[in-house]
Order: structure tokens, then C-alpha cells, then sequence
């Protein structure tokens, strides 16, 4: 089993072992449950309690998870978070962000709170990219999911709402959410010229794999008319 296989192995046996505790899963896992697979090397979830949040970390330092001090840590989001890691191997581990009751943005300072998380997500069937391993378990909803990415919009986001695009079931809801937290114009400009270039397409394959003109086509209008607004 390759390192990538491990650590994603890993993943989804602390996600086994949370079973029955109170969470949601956002960020790359939360897209793999409803585009292609594309590897993610940590798990983010979200919990609205304190109490909930401690069953959590019980479970996880019995797997042999160890929190990590959060001025060391390194991600897109602001808030309460605390970060456990895990080392498989030699300098190589696995780590798990749970983030508490808001989640703040950090370059445009916008809020989701736990609760609008929870109120958009549901149970669904989470698969691995690269094992075969398939578990259920409680994810942001994909219209939400593409909010929250529109909002960060970091290169990585941009591929990921690009994928999630045609499977957007309430424009309205999207725009709407973009635009009590940031300009969705700005959001728009940014996304639409990034999805205009070559170099794009090529990061989007060397994630996804190869993806035919015809699909290319219909993810690339389906996300230029969720974001493409008289505002």
C-alpha cells in the first residue's frame, strides 16, 4: 500500500471510530462525496459543542491522535479549530481539524456558523480515492459546499466548485449566501477568468484526471450561470 493509501486509510478509520458522534464533514472529503475523488490530505470537520468536541478527542487519542498547537498550523480558516495529528510512519502523518461552532474565513472574514452547517448537510456515502473503502457519515450539503469554496476561492476551491457546478440544485440559495458575506461580483470576475485558462485546465486534470471537451464544457457553463449576476 502506497503513503497516499495509508494516510487515506487512516482517514476514514478515524471517521469510523467517530461514529455516532455529533459532526460534519466539510472541505475535500465533503467534495469527494459528489465529484470525482480527488486525494485530500486532511480531514475538516465541524461541531457545534463543546461536549461534543471533547468525545471527539477522546476518540481520536485513543487512535493515536496528538492535538498539534494551532500558531503551528497552517489552513484557510480563522475561528475556534484545534488540529490532532497522527504520525503513520517516519515524517509522515495524518491530521484531522475540528473546527467549533464558526468558521471564519481568513482572507475575507466570513462566518459560517456550525448550525449553518448542520442545517445544510445531510448523511451520505463518502468514497475513497485511492481504497475502496466507503463509509456514511454526515457532509455539507453541495450547494453550501460551493458557497463556502466561491468564498475562499483559493486555486484548489475554484477547481472544486468547478466540479461541483451541475450538481448545484439551488442557485438562488448559492448566490444568496456569497453575497451576505462578499462581493459575488468579485467572486465572479475571479473565478471566471481563472476558469478561462489553459493552465487551469491542466491543474484540474492533474487532480480529477482526464476530462473530455464535452464535460469540460458543461461543468464550465454550469458555473457561469450560478455565478454570473447583475450585481
Amino acid at each position: 500500500m502506497g503513503l497516499l493509501q495509508v494516510r487515506e486509510k487512516e482517514i476514514f478509520e478515524a471517521l469510523k471510530a467517530l461514529k455516532g458522534c455529533k459532526f460534519a464533514i466539510i472541505g475535500g472529503y465533503a467534495v469527494n462525496a459528489y465529484a470525482l475523488p480527488r486525494f485530500s490530505v486532511d480531514c475538516d470537520i465541524v461541531v457545534e459543542e463543546e461536549q461534543e468536541l471533547e468525545e471527539i478527542k477522546k476518540r481520536l487519542e485513543a487512535r493515536g491522535y496528538e492535538r498539534k498547537e494551532a500558531n503551528k498550523i497552517s489552513t484557510p480558516y480563522h475561528g475556534s479549530f484545534e488540529r490532532y495529528e497522527k504520525t503513520i510512519l517516519k515524517d509522515f502523518s495524518v491530521s484531522m481539524d475540528i473546527l467549533v461552532k464558526d468558521i471564519l474565513d481568513r482572507q475575507t472574514k466570513a462566518t459560517f456558523s456550525a448550525a449553518w452547517v448542520f442545517k445544510h448537510s445531510k448523511e451520505i456515502l463518502l468514497r475513497g480515492k485511492t481504497i475502496t473503502e466507503k463509509i456514511t457519515a454526515r457532509v455539507i450539503t453541495a450547494d453550501a459546499l460551493f458557497a463556502m469554496k466561491a468564498i475562499s476561492c483559493r486555486a484548489s476551491d475554484i477547481r472544486d466548485i468547478f466540479m461541483l457546478a451541475p450538481l448545484i440544485k439551488d442557485k438562488e440559495f448559492v448566490r444568496e449566501e456569497i453575497s451576505k458575506r462578499t462581493s459575488i461580483k468579485e467572486r465572479s470576475e475571479k473565478i471566471i477568468n481563472s476558469i478561462s485558462s489553459k493552465q487551469f485546465r491542466d491543474g484540474l486534470q492533474g487532480v480529477f484526471g482526464v476530462i473530455d471537451e464535452t464535460a469540460y464544457n458543461k461543468h464550465k457553463n454550469a458555473l457561469r450561470d450560478i455565478l454570473e449576476t447583475k450585481e
